[in-house]
């Protein structure tokens, strides 16, 4: 059995990040997406080859205390992590072992947030991030290929349902593919369903690794063209390298009246604006015009209210 503790690694989203594979010899999933980067495998309800929780639990103790300066305790697996059977001790004996200590985060398709007992195990997570590619059914069979009997319909209601009894913060991530669900009205269909669950910050990415199938993904312009649909939500666009994109100017006035239609990431601030845009929307923090909002692990300028 292979080892399912991995890291740490530093992540732009979450800091350094201390992984945990629940299923480190084999992928083991509900969906077969188009994008996934782990390759083609035949989707299942239930996992078939199971680490023992006292395993997984020992690797864990032992890495925490190897590692005693992380930020957060990633949860994910080779495949979906809601699938492994004893995911709710788990999540419990987790909430002991990182407080005070660091985070945790679960990084799942959603698929199984209407199952009760997974949902219990969720609210123990400090962080939950969850995928959603499309709304519309066509897209999503198409797409993200679940598994039979895995409906859209009963997986929005099943993160909706959750999230109502939620504490923690919740990230929805959509991952963008050409002639997919990379048009304007797949991506409002999103945003309606992201507003009315009340999720904290979207991330909107795409294609950037070798997939399964032949794809391919969008660029961050469209990306950014996207973007527009999430209004008044916090939406990070993830580039794992530097592109280049033309940078915006803006005057103070137009800076507040873009802060006012979406939040603004830091990190996107500086990807997108010209030095001197920055130094106005830096003279603005000091006036506490605006104000910086820690959502999820990862600052966004927001008007101040």
């Amino acid at each position: 059995m292979q080892k399912v503790v991995f890291g740490p690694i530093v992540s732009r989203r979450f800091g350094v990040s201390l992984g945990v594979d629940l299923s480190p010899s084999l992928k083991q999933c509900n969906f077969d997406c188009l994008y996934c980067e782990l390759g083609k495998a035949k989707t299942m309800g239930e996992m078939q080859e199971v680490v023992p929780l006292q395993s997984v639990l020992t690797e864990i103790k032992e890495a925490l205390d190897k590692n005693p300066k992380i930020d957060v305790l990633t949860i994910t697996a080779n495949g979906e992590p809601t699938l492994y059977p004893h995911f709710l001790p788990l999540a419990q004996e987790l909430f002991e072992l990182t407080r005070n200590r660091c985070k945790t985060l679960i990084l799942s398709n959603g698929s199984r947030f209407g199952d009760l007992e997974v949902a219990r195990g969720l609210r123990y997570f400090d962080i939950v991030k969850f995928s959603l590619d499309c709304v519309s059914p066509k897209c999503f069979k198409k797409l993200d290929r679940p598994f039979k009997g895995v409906e859209i319909e009963r997986i929005l209601e099943g993160i909706e349902a959750f999230a109502k009894s939620y504490e923690g913060e919740l990230v929805c991530e959509v991952l963008v593919i050409e002639k997919i669900n990379d048009c304007l009205e797949e991506m409002q269909k999103i945003a309606s369903i992201c507003q009315k669950i009340g999720v904290d910050r979207i991330d909107l990415g795409s294609l950037d690794r070798p997939s399964a199938y032949a794809i391919n993904g969008v660029s961050v312009e469209k990306l950014y063209e996207l973007r527009e649909a999430f209004e008044n939500q916090c939406v990070s666009i993830p580039v794992r390298q530097e592109v280049a994109i033309e940078k915006l100017h803006l005057d103070a006035q137009e800076l507040l009246a873009l802060l006012k239609r979406r939040p603004l990431s830091c990190v996107e601030a500086e990807q997108v604006l010209d030095p001197q845009s920055l130094g106005i929307l830096e003279n603005l923090l000091e006036k506490q015009a605006i104000l910086i909002k820690s959502v999820a692990s990862l600052d966004f300028y927001v008007i101040k209210s």
